[in-house]
């Protein structure tokens, strides 16, 4: 059994198996601790008043923890009967917190607590109930009946941390003292005077087993060169703060981010959120009580104010003082010399509410050369969260992370004293909005290296997700990928052709441009839309593309396709991209050996010009390739404009004879047109199968 009551079962079972018994006990003690916290308010009305604007009351999170349990169960098919239909809609979603300009005022007839808490019970015997009989003969993965009850008791455990924060943003008359939730710090310790220390250069390489549970963002490989830099030996103490409040730092808007600033103007901070100014001078705002100010406390902020501070020491002392990345926080903790099975042991931290409900001193925690790189409060990095190499999401909570690659989110590290899950571990990886409050406080570090943005968006615009999975997804139907097709299908009539440079025309997102760049030497890619061409940019740029894909309704699902999977990550140096207008070159795309244009010449508004003067780009004995399904859109192209699909003087005209008409001058036909089909994924069950018909034209004249 678990000696330590608020450690994470995870913390103990790196080296020998997890056993039903102490998952058991695991769950038991997360729903008493979880409801424990709930004793602190004082009556059923402190339940219903929101304690901020932007999130839900806490009836909503006394229940969401439970129905989590039962909709995931639902989900991975171990139960079939639900317990409570109405709380499991309506407690399901809502928790991300919002932006201060997106207020959800919805208005919903929630139950009583009484009737929550007879929900709780029912819930923790049908999980106790999985949890007598599910067999655990393996390793507990992925595919494991019990990684959802493992979800669920480290999703509340969550909740345990940003329930307790609200409640700490509820007013005095709502909250309680409670003897399991009271501080035990000392209120007096004098603030250290901070120093910088020494962090020597080192490598960073992060590769979590799916053995073990954690949350998707925690697994796929990351591994990067961390340089050296200087980093406060403490986090940053209240009494450090209050320099910065006493210089104006709240008033000075050259300190603030755009987005701070913003925030700063809404919320008219002109102090940290839970300091309280009385005439008899500071005092700080715990989870039930009001205590004076405990200087040598870390101070508790959200990222912008942790930003800004780093901005006004930087111009006080001429030094680059800012945040640690992620990256960098790794490298703290392997200087401090942590791991988790120190952590587990007990190591000098606070954490899991050994040492009250509150922070501690930031004094009073040695860890090596440093102090809290875990535990106290959680620590703000400059590093917006983003998927690893090889990230997956878990078919059982593919929105968990997902929704936070967006850039808004940043990672912030080590836990507090409240961490008694998967977050007190090294790889946990949780992110909030910048303006959110957390039980969190910052350290800051002073280097010339320049904060690298890995922020990772999962496009999710239909026809942009379409075209991703179009070019560089899977094949569907034995159709092999179109875009490689007609690469292939090009080199293979080229071999005795110059390969210096090509030109892929309606490039859309890139891949034929990548294909084509295996045997010549420079493909640009050009493409009318902006938004196809950031897609090939980033794929470019970055080696990956991340999109969803549209299953059924709004249902998705979450892709990631890089270009060393497909053969393609060592020849990005060959290609460009560019937008342009196929029927209005700029003068510099000119003496290509090649020319692509896939599925083109029905979406021009002048096919005919384009046709026209194409030869003007191309070198002398260079080739032409044309593929079309022929599929002439007045929306497109004005009716005049088609050079085929219609009848002229009674017979019909298709657009292989306006084709040689329009391209005979300098062109000739180099052999029959082929037909080379395609499919386009729209949902999980429906698809568009076309033929493209394809023709090659050499330049003569």
């Amino acid at each position: 059994m678990n000696k330590h009551p608020h450690r994470s079962l995870l913390l103990n079972h790196s080296q020998t198996p997890v056993t039903r018994e102490q998952i058991r006990a695991y769950f038991h003690e997360t729903c008493d601790i979880y409801e424990s916290l709930f004793s602190v308010l004082t009556s059923d009305e402190a339940y219903y008043i929101k304690p901020i604007p932007l999130r839900h009351p806490l009836i909503f999170y006394y229940g969401h923890t439970h129905t989590f349990f039962i909709n995931k169960l639902i989900l991975a098919g171990l139960i079939t009967e639900r317990v409570n239909p109405r709380f499991e809609s309506m407690f399901a979603v809502g928790v991300d917190e919002m932006s201060w300009d997106d207020v959800n005022e919805a208005h919903y007839q929630w139950p009583t607590p009484a009737e929550v808490k007879a929900y709780r019970t029912r819930v923790r015997e049908v999980v106790d109930g999985l949890i007598n009989r599910l067999p655990l003969d393996k390793a507990i993965d992925w595919e494991s009946p019990w990684w959802p009850i493992l979800m669920g008791i480290e999703h509340e455990r969550i909740h345990l941390e940003t329930s307790s924060v609200l409640m700490r943003q509820h007013a005095l008359e709502y909250v309680q003292p409670s003897a399991a939730w009271t501080h035990t710090a000392d209120l007096t310790v004098a603030a250290p005077e901070n120093a910088l220390v020494s962090i020597p250069a080192r490598e960073i390489v992060l590769n979590k087993s799916a053995e073990y549970y954690g949350w998707d963002n925690e697994y796929g490989h990351f591994h990067t060169h961390c340089p050296a830099f200087e980093a406060a030996k403490y986090l940053t103490s209240n009494a450090e703060f209050l320099k910065f409040v006493e210089a104006g730092g709240y008033q000075t808007d050259t300190y603030w981010q755009e987005e701070g600033l913003a925030w700063r103007q809404y919320a008219q901070a002109e102090h940290p959120t839970f300091w309280i100014k009385h005439a008899s001078g500071w005092k700080l705002r715990l989870m039930t009580e009001e205590v004076d100010m405990p200087w040598s406390w870390p101070v508790e902020v959200n990222y912008h104010e942790a930003k800004a501070f780093c901005n006004w020491l930087s111009a006080h002392t001429g030094k680059p003082v800012r945040l640690p990345t992620e990256h960098e926080w790794y490298s703290l903790y392997e200087q401090a010399g942590l791991s988790d099975e120190k952590i587990a042991n007990g190591h000098h931290a606070n954490l899991f509410l050994d040492h009250g409900a509150s922070s501690c001193p930031v004094n009073q925690f040695a860890q090596g050369d440093l102090y809290d790189v875990v535990g106290n409060v959680w620590q703000w990095t400059e590093t917006p969260i983003f998927p690893f190499d090889g990230f997956k999401v878990h078919p059982l909570y593919d929105d968990f992370t997902t929704p936070t690659y967006d850039g808004r989110h940043n990672i912030i590290k080590g836990g507090s004293w409240i961490s008694t899950g998967n977050e007190a571990i090294k790889h946990s990886r949780y992110a909030f909005r910048r303006h959110f409050f957390q039980h969190a406080g910052f350290r800051y570090i002073v280097t010339d290296t320049p904060v690298e943005n890995k922020a990772a968006y999962y496009e999710s615009d239909k026809q942009l997700s379409e075209y991703a999975e179009f070019h560089y997804g899977d094949s569907y139907f034995g159709v092999p990928n179109f875009p490689k097709a007609l690469s292939d299908y090009a080199l293979q009539h080229l071999q005795a052709k110059p390969k210096r440079k090509a030109l892929d025309l309606g490039c859309a997102t890139g891949r034929a441009t990548f294909e084509l760049a295996k045997q010549f030497e420079h493909v640009t890619g050009i493409d009318f839309s902006a938004r196809f061409i950031g897609l090939a940019m980033q794929a470019a740029e970055q080696g990956v593309l991340r999109y969803t894909l549209v299953d059924e309704g709004e249902l998705v699902s979450y892709q990631e396709r890089t270009l060393s999977a497909l053969g393609l990550d060592q020849i990005v140096d060959k290609v460009e991209f560019w937008q342009g207008d196929a029927c209005n070159l700029k003068a510099q795309f000119t003496g290509y050996d090649f020319i692509l244009a896939a599925n083109l010449i029905d979406r021009l508004y002048s096919p005919r010009q384009f046709l026209s003067s194409i030869h003007e780009r191309l070198n002398m004995g260079g080739v032409l390739m044309i593929t079309s399904p022929y599929t002439w859109l007045e929306e497109h192209t004005p009716r005049e404009e088609w050079i085929g699909g219609y009848k002229q003087d009674g017979e019909n005209v298709t657009t292989l004879d306006g084709l040689k008409a329009l391209l005979s001058p300098h062109f000739t036909l180099m052999q029959a047109p082929v037909e080379i089909p395609f499919v386009i994924r729209e949902t999980r069950h429906k698809f568009q199968h076309t033929l493209s018909e394809v023709t090659l034209w050499e330049r003569v004249r």
